[in-house]
């Protein structure tokens, strides 16, 4: 299970990189906002600390507001495969949100980091009694993964 941080619910002013600059959360109102601040989690992290395992379930997911994170895979012989550098305002954690299956990649702070994170209930909460916000804030998200599965696939071509 990933180590245990440290979470409060005083998040917004705090943080770095302001909610409306993050592009999943781009054409959102300010009700939408609002009630998705309300609703997120300060997670502050020092540099090297395993944020999220391979396998484990989940049901949040994490706004990066300043630092840097690298995403990886174990690999059978012991040695690991980095698959991704994330910063702020950047996300991840999100596939845990969109389907009920373990996270599929560790996630490890490369320096001492702060986060916003969304449970997935939140998600449920904003779907319930802002339905337009949820479907602007998933084909915002589903953008992301795009564009992440073409870097990904360039990645791989250029390399097999």
């Amino acid at each position: 299970m990933a180590i245990a941080l440290e979470q409060r619910a005083d998040t917004i002013r705090l943080m770095t990189v302001p909610w409306e600059k993050i592009p999943i959360f781009a054409g959102l109102k300010s009700a939408g906002l609002e009630f998705l601040t309300s609703r997120a989690l300060e997670v502050n992290a020092p540099s090297g600390k395993i944020i999220i395992n391979e396998n484990e379930p989940g049901n949040k997911m994490f706004i990066i507001r300043s630092g840097e994170v690298r995403v990886w895979k174990g690999k059978r012989d012991g040695t690991q495969v980095e698959l991704n550098r994330l910063r702020s305002g950047d996300f991840f954690g999100e596939m845990c949100i969109l389907e009920t299956l373990p996270r599929v990649a560790y996630v490890e702070t490369v320096t001492d980091s702060a986060f916003s994170t969304l449970s997935a209930i939140n998600f449920y909460q904003l779907y319930q009694n802002m339905p337009d916000q949820y479907g602007i804030l998933l084909l915002n998200i589903a953008r992301d993964l795009s564009r992440r599965l073409r870097k990904c696939d360039e990645v791989f071509a250029a390399t097999h």
